[in-house]
């Protein structure tokens, strides 16, 4: 059996919680600067820790990832749940893919990451993924249920949709608009009637 992933948890002492917050800090900063592949040693730098400190908190750029990129996530997850059982299930569907999108293209590589640990059970981001995918699989299954979407399309394409168009918004920074329109259009596409405008 493989052992569980490591998920970075903040620590109770006081000095250890400035450490942990002050690396996250960090971290999400040179990511989005920087993308995925941001020195680790620089957000150490910024942080005003030593790598060790970085490593103790974060032993791999996976556990930083994922501490770093929970939050949106877990709202993820959340917004799921609210939207389960909506009156429109396409608009709740259309809703949810157009928070995931700005989600999963918060910075370059991102999307890569999380499509990767979607799959791969030893990756710390992967429960996370697994519960983010489960929700919007029911949000898919009623707008199908409810004949607005095609019956055809499975949650795991419904995510290489998403993935393809948070990849265009990640790279192409001089067209903001990119990413946002390809999602449009690939809802135009799934749909049995009308996408939902909101």
């Amino acid at each position: 059996m493989e052992p569980a992933p490591y998920i970075a948890r903040r620590p109770k002492r006081a000095d250890g919680r400035r450490n942990y917050d002050a690396i996250l800090t960090a971290a999400r900063a040179a990511f989005d600067a920087h993308g995925s592949s941001a020195s680790l040693e620089e957000i150490a730098a910024e942080a005003q820790v030593a790598i060790g400190t970085l490593y103790r908190h974060f032993p791999t750029r996976a556990a930083l990832v994922e501490a770093a990129t929970r939050d949106g996530l877990d709202a993820l997850i959340a917004e799921a749940a609210e939207l389960s059982g909506h009156a429109d299930p396409l608009a709740a569907l259309t809703r949810w893919t157009r928070s995931a999108v700005r989600h999963i293209s918060t910075f370059r590589g991102l999307a890569g990451i999380l499509s990767e640990a979607m799959y791969d059970e030893g990756t710390p981001s992967h429960a996370a993924c697994a519960a983010m995918h489960q929700g919007a699989a029911e949000l898919l299954t009623a707008a199908q249920e409810a004949g607005r979407v095609r019956p055809d399309l499975t949650p795991d394409e419904l995510f290489d949709l998403l993935t393809a168009a948070a990849w265009i918004r990640e790279h192409a920074t001089s067209r903001p608009e990119a990413g946002p329109r390809v999602l449009e259009l690939m809802l135009e596409g799934i749909t049995a009637g009308p996408a939902a405008r909101s």
